[in-house]
């Protein structure tokens, strides 16, 4: 049973969602309302998707600065937008997915367990850290150009479709309008 304690968790939590519902639907709205292509908006999303799904330890953020400063193409509300998709709290399920799909990928699996004599031994410590490491980076490559890819295609499609409709239409919300979009 959920006691009080846990509404108000769950209370906390849900405040928490929606405020960062808000904070990307409001990026986004702004970058649809930009001067930029609907290419160019999709195009700065992926982009921020992507390198925000790489483990950057935060530089991550200074290259998408830069990028937005060097380049005129560049959308700045799309890649903060991106940047608050990927925020701290996603960011382990994307690294736990780009273990096993690295693991997958170079067939090494899971790591193994290994003996309390053998786990003392310099070189196991060793491969079973360049392994994990090997695993992680394939697999996060991977996992970010798919997410890349893939939100690419739905920002375009969303920047086209919100244009085709001009207006904002408040009362939708993003999730029936990328629905939406897959019903025809």
């Amino acid at each position: 049973m959920a006691g009080p304690t846990g509404s108000l968790r769950q209370s906390v939590i849900r405040e928490r969602l929606a405020r960062h519902r808000a904070r990307i639907r409001r990026k986004l709205m702004a970058a649809f309302r930009e001067e930029h292509t609907p290419h160019e908006i999709g195009l700065s999303f992926a982009v921020g998707i992507f390198v925000t799904a790489l483990p950057t330890g935060g530089l991550g953020l200074g290259v998408l600065a830069g990028l937005a400063a060097w380049k005129s193409w560049v959308s700045k509300p799309a890649t903060i937008a991106a940047v608050a998709v990927l925020n701290p709290l996603i960011k382990p399920a994307v690294y736990v997915a780009s273990y096993q799909l690295g693991g997958a990928f170079l067939g090494g699996g899971s790591l193994r367990p290994v003996d309390a004599a053998a786990s003392l031994s310099r070189g196991s410590i060793t491969e079973i850290a360049g392994t994990a490491a090997r695993q992680l980076l394939v697999g996060n490559l991977l996992l970010a150009a798919a997410l890349s890819v893939s939100s690419y295609a739905v920002v375009a499609r969303l920047t086209r479709a919100h244009r085709e409709r001009g207006s904002d239409r408040p009362d939708r919300s993003t999730v029936s309008a990328v629905l939406g979009l897959f019903r025809r």
